[in-house]
């Protein structure tokens, strides 16, 4: 899959003059949001259906400092899949230099509008078989 790129804007710095931390998450989101349009599953195609896949849990390690101005590109891939839980694993590197930012990983689980889990393979199997076809090996 193509990596997301995001130019670094000025309200993502904190006092310090670098990326407040919290930010790197949000990239994820924009990332994995990105990944599932590029699988032909954008979140509007997915929320039309009646599904949504809230995150369970996010994890970063953070690296090196990302600064105003700069473009980082967002790899994002999903590690595993089982029909209804997902994890993506994200490396973060800056556009310019390829110096790693950050890495990370987010944990997903799909749900319909009622708030009941949805087991994709039985209610949406084209997208199970896009989400499990796309499983990688974890660096």
């Amino acid at each position: 899959m193509n990596p997301c790129e995001h130019k670094v804007q000025y309200y993502e710095t904190d006092g310090m003059g670098i990326v407040h931390h919290s930010n790197y998450i949000r990239w994820f989101e924009e990332a994995r949001v990105d990944l599932l349009e590029q699988l032909g599953f954008g979140y509007d195609r997915i929320e039309a259906a009646g599904y949504s896949g809230p995150v369970l849990e996010v994890s970063c390690q953070y690296k090196t400092m990302s600064k105003f101005g700069e473009t980082v590109s967002i790899q994002a891939a999903i590690t595993q899949y089982n029909g209804v839980r997902m994890t993506l694993h994200y490396d973060v590197f800056d556009k310019a230099t390829g110096e790693v930012r950050c890495t990370g990983d987010s944990r997903h689980c799909f749900i319909n509008s009622d708030g009941h889990p949805a087991i994709l393979r039985r209610c949406w199997p084209e997208f199970d078989a896009a989400l499990a076809s796309h499983v990688t090996v974890e660096k």
